[in-house]
């Protein structure tokens, strides 16, 4: 009994890091403590932290107390609204405003979670049913078209495009060129459309690059691609 109240105690000292810490995580205390409540000496612990696939916090806590050892699991359902954290925001809606021309309806980018300078670019666009061609495409199922995943994902590409890191005129990019694109799954009405460009070449003398895209729901690629995309004036 009184190892088990010593290894609670344990628990209570990492209780804070059951919500937020990845799978398999551990925590080695140091060789002695004394607990808070009896004095009771314990020579040495380890606190474990996993997550299991049913979404459980398993902790488990193993202590060497006065020459006996004594283990201790508890076992914490994770309310499903604490199991997802929220995107991280590199641009938020009005740095993309500030840099893309594009204006609704066509603005098809929300906000930028990844950006490396002169490289790659990581933005999401969350897809809902109030988007203006759900109506049309499709009214008993709504289903975003593909050449509008194509078009958000260009618009990632110039977010790329258009910094000074590239060389961009701050002014317009343009399709030059598409390749190679495939439609894996559908998109619809509720998704998080999660997409990646990344710039494999460029020339900027003639201002064109050629970009690779890929864009992902639930960690599953549902398009992909090869761009070849110029920057210059609207004139």
């Amino acid at each position: 009994m009184e190892a088990t109240a010593l290894t609670n105690h344990i628990f209570s000292s990492f209780s804070s890091h059951s919500s937020q810490t990845p799978s398999n995580h551990h925590f080695l205390l140091p060789t002695t403590s004394n607990s808070l409540k009896n004095q009771k000496r314990i020579q040495s612990a380890k606190v474990s932290i996993s997550r299991s696939q049913f979404n459980r916090t398993i902790t488990r806590c193993v202590a060497s107390v006065n020459g006996g050892v004594e283990e201790t699991v508890k076992d914490v359902v994770v309310p499903i609204e604490k199991q997802f954290p929220a995107y991280p925001t590199v641009m938020d809606i009005n740095k993309i405003r500030e840099i893309l021309p594009h204006r609704f309806p066509f603005l098809l980018v929300d906000r930028v979670i990844e950006y490396n300078a002169g490289v790659s670019a990581v933005a999401i666009k969350n897809v809902t049913i109030n988007d203006n061609f759900f109506p049309g495409h499709f009214p008993e199922r709504p289903i975003m078209p593909g050449v509008l995943m194509v078009e958000a994902m260009a618009q990632v590409g110039g977010l790329v495009m258009l910094q000074p890191e590239v060389g961009g005129s701050r002014e317009n990019f343009f399709f030059a060129g598409i390749d190679k694109v495939r439609f894996r799954k559908p998109v619809i009405a509720g998704d998080t459309l999660v997409m990646r460009m990344t710039l494999i070449k460029l020339q900027k003398r003639f201002g064109i690059a050629k970009m690779e895209g890929k864009a992902y729901v639930g960690g599953e690629v549902v398009c992909e691609g090869e761009f070849l995309m110029a920057t210059g004036t609207s004139e």
